[in-house]
């Protein structure tokens, strides 16, 4: 099996993506039909969007949740003012509203693409702080009431590999016999200098831990990376690619660094003690992190979204039709 998947999204709707495979087996979901995936072969490209209704069988969309966590670098527990690029919003400045039930989230995020779909379903998406960073009971509250939604598919959980406990592991292979769920990993580096200067708080073996668990129970793996930290060249950010490809992760999201307004990362861009990269810079980086990403990881993302109200540095990235246009052009065609 050869998959190569990529996925060019904001963080409440699909924007773009490209897949090419070579015939991809579904997975049997309680209440569920096997997936047409396990007697699809196709040679070519086609559209994330039409990956994804070939998978659920109807167009699907992402919204974002914020159920209201925390995170033990921000609580006290690990630490008190978060990683140095995080912004207040917990990296989920374009999630919902807390006070907001999880239902109620998902009918919101529904009429944000209401005048794109009809009759299509959604990803619940946990994005904001630490979302398995509390009690499993209450985890498994937030994460029914999500699959329970008769419109959500898939439930993805964005988190550290050093909160998850064996219970909430255990929680999250529960819900994934139910529907669908991912968990996504914020590695961002592998290298010591720049895990103490962002501020992690946790070290390289609790990913590779967190990886074996979930994949010994069947739980599909997204890891993250961002390109342009401060100090990092050209061969950190590719060894941390290659770092990823080989631990056994499903899926990579890779991340342009922002500067945003309101985080420490802004005082040292403002101070002078680096610079952002460049439009070429990112483009050049990411041709070289393909040719490194091996058949059948699927990349989620090639770029991302700083909110325009607070980002700082790079101003070109707010420009996303002209990324897009330039990574599909030059990274992907």
């Amino acid at each position: 099996m050869q998959v190569r998947f990529w996925n060019l999204y904001g963080h409440k709707q699909v924007i773009a993506g490209i897949i090419k495979y070579y015939g991809i087996r579904g997975k049997s979901y309680a209440g569920q039909t096997d997936s047409p995936m396990e007697t699809m072969e196709i040679l070519g490209m086609i559209t994330l969007s039409d990956y994804l209704k070939t998978t659920f069988g109807c167009k699907v969309y992402k919204i974002a949740i914020n159920a209201g966590f925390t995170c033990p670098n921000r609580d006290g527990t690990k630490g008190e003012r978060g990683c140095i690029f995080c912004s207040a919003g917990g990296s989920g400045d374009f999630a919902g509203d807390p006070a907001q039930s999880v239902s109620r989230q998902i009918e919101e995020g529904k009429k944000l693409v209401g005048s794109k779909i009809k009759d299509g379903k959604y990803i619940a998406y946990f994005q904001a702080y630490t979302n398995t960073y509390a009690p499993v009971e209450k985890l498994r509250e937030l994460y029914k009431e999500a699959i329970d939604h008769p419109d959500i598919v898939a439930i993805s959980i964005a988190t550290r590999p050093d909160s998850l406990p064996d219970e909430v592991l255990d929680l999250l292979e529960e819900i994934n016999a139910i529907k669908p769920v991912w968990v996504e990993l914020g590695l961002q580096t592998i290298h010591e200098k720049s895990i103490r200067y962002i501020r992690r708080s946790y070290e390289n073996a609790e990913y590779d831990r967190a990886i074996k668990e979930l994949k010994r129970r069947g739980i599909e793996v997204i890891t993250h990376v961002i390109l342009g930290l401060p100090g990092e060249r050209e061969e950190d950010m590719l060894s941390t690619v290659r770092y990823v490809a080989d631990s056994g992760a499903d899926g990579i999201k890779l991340q342009l660094l922002h500067v945003l307004r309101g985080t420490d990362l802004e005082i040292e861009y403002e101070n002078g003690l680096f610079e952002a990269l460049t439009e070429d810079e990112y483009i050049a980086i990411l041709k070289k992190c393909m040719r490194i990403i091996p058949d059948g990881m699927v990349v989620h993302r090639l770029t991302g979204d700083g909110p325009k109200k607070i980002l700082l540095a790079p101003l070109w990235s707010a420009d996303k039709k002209h990324v897009l246009n330039r990574i599909n052009k030059e990274v992907i065609g």
